[in-house]
């Protein structure tokens, strides 16, 4: 009689080969599912969100574009009176921060742009106002108020005298800001 030898076994994972969950079936999730639930689908986190809805809200937009015309025109002629020098370089940002914030509140309404760069040009003349009533008010030894409130035409009439082609220059440019600020914030 001869003996045959047992045949090759496969080799066996175990707590000795360091997985001592090898050959174990997956359990079944603890919980039921829920009621309204929806099962997941390999692969996928869920239906797509639907797209936002576009803004377009003139009213808002003209709105913030004021308060930013504002608040740029004080703070533009604040730093005029300070230096005591026209900044052209801010008469760009007073455009900018005009048309960021009606293009962020009103959205793409195609007047935005537009009323923008009027009020931008309307805060950047304020703000050189406000620069020069600084200034005068300080020569004259008078109040900043009673120069700018009840002598303004004195002040523009400075103004007039004082504004140069450059003046101007930066007038346009922060208007293109103002234009191009708002159309980027909407998009």
């Amino acid at each position: 009689m001869s003996q045959s030898a047992p045949p090759p076994q496969p080799p066996q994972s175990g707590p000795a080969d360091g997985n001592p969950y090898a050959g174990q079936a997956p359990a079944a999730a603890p919980y039921p599912p829920q009621t309204g639930a929806h099962p997941a689908q390999p692969g996928a986190f869920g239906p797509p969100a639907p797209p936002a809805p576009g803004r377009n809200n003139v009213v808002l937009g003209v709105v913030a574009a004021v308060v930013a015309a504002v608040a740029a025109a004080a703070l533009y002629g604040v730093v005029i009176g300070a230096t005591k020098h026209e900044i052209g370089y801010a008469a760009v940002g007073v455009g900018f921060v005009v048309g960021l914030a009606a293009g962020k509140a009103g959205g793409r309404n195609p007047a935005l742009p537009v009323v923008s760069a009027i009020l931008a040009l309307g805060s950047v003349y304020v703000g050189q106002l406000v620069g020069e009533a600084m200034i005068g008010a300080d020569q004259l030894h008078v109040s900043f108020g009673e120069l700018f409130f009840q002598h303004i035409d004195v002040v523009q009439k400075v103004w007039k005298e004082d504004a140069d082609p450059l003046t101007f220059l930066f007038f346009a440019i922060a208007a293109f800001a103002a234009f191009s600020g708002a159309k980027k914030a909407a998009a």
